[in-house]
């Protein structure tokens, strides 16, 4: 897939541009626009929760602008600044059920993304997954697409008191699987990815293809990937 930056980050280096100080022994990705492209899924969700409260649809591009701090943040943002408390309330709950019965329905796996884990995987890297999404839509969503296996961890948004990019989430990992953050690696599409990196002290990479990559321009991460595979290239050596 091409990236859809819409313009140069000079200072970032490009993965196939990296050599690693240390060997990467812990990755951890994001999830939405980092693993998969759930974009259609989360709008249509979002849209019916909408016409649930009698409101007209938005642009789907609309929502993809939304995606990246959790399902009450989403929910808030597009229902817009007039919407009560409890037609937020009453929205967020409708999306969540309706989200559930359909997030697998045109839900797929970025190209090269099965590739690079299986690689990862085979060789022994430590995997986890850490996202603002519910946990429980995430364990499902890498399960339903073949990978549930593949990750040492799965944690969500209300895994913990605090959100990304809040760093509790790396740094539970960090205890869980007695890794160091030098030697770890916080892969996503978004400042908010890069922001929870800084904020742990692991390395960071940005993939071009997500949701939001022109995030990036404000909070570089370390180097850039234009494919999944690039990144087990990089690790794998």
């Amino acid at each position: 897939m091409e990236p859809n930056l819409e313009e140069p980050l000079p200072k970032t280096p490009h993965a196939r541009d990296v050599t690693l100080a240390q060997p990467a022994r812990l990755l951890i990705f994001d999830l939405d626009g980092t693993l998969i492209d759930s974009q259609l899924d989360l709008a249509n969700s979002v849209n019916a929760a909408r016409a649930h409260l009698g409101m007209g649809a938005i642009a789907n591009e609309l929502v993809y602008s939304y995606v990246g701090n959790g399902a009450p943040v989403l929910i808030r943002r597009a229902l817009g600044p007039e919407a009560s408390e409890s037609d937020v309330d009453r929205a967020l709950q409708f999306f969540l059920a309706y989200y559930r019965d359909h997030m697998l329905d045109h839900t797929r796996l970025y190209p090269g993304v099965r590739e690079a884990l299986d690689r990862l995987h085979e060789a022994g890297k430590l995997l986890a997954v850490l996202t603002n999404k519910p946990v429980r839509f995430s364990e499902a969503l890498m399960s339903g697409l073949g990978l549930g296996s593949h990750f040492q961890r799965i944690y969500g948004g209300n895994s913990f008191a605090e959100k990304k990019p809040h760093p509790i989430g790396i740094d539970t990992l960090l205890n869980d699987l007695s890794a160091t953050a030098t030697e770890t690696i916080m892969v996503g599409d978004s400042s908010v990815d890069i922001r929870t990196a800084r904020n742990a002290g692991t390395g960071a990479c940005g993939v071009t293809f997500g949701f939001q990559p022109e995030t990036f321009l404000e909070h570089p991460p370390d180097f850039l990937v234009d494919d999944m595979r690039e990144l087990a290239d990089l690790v794998l050596g």
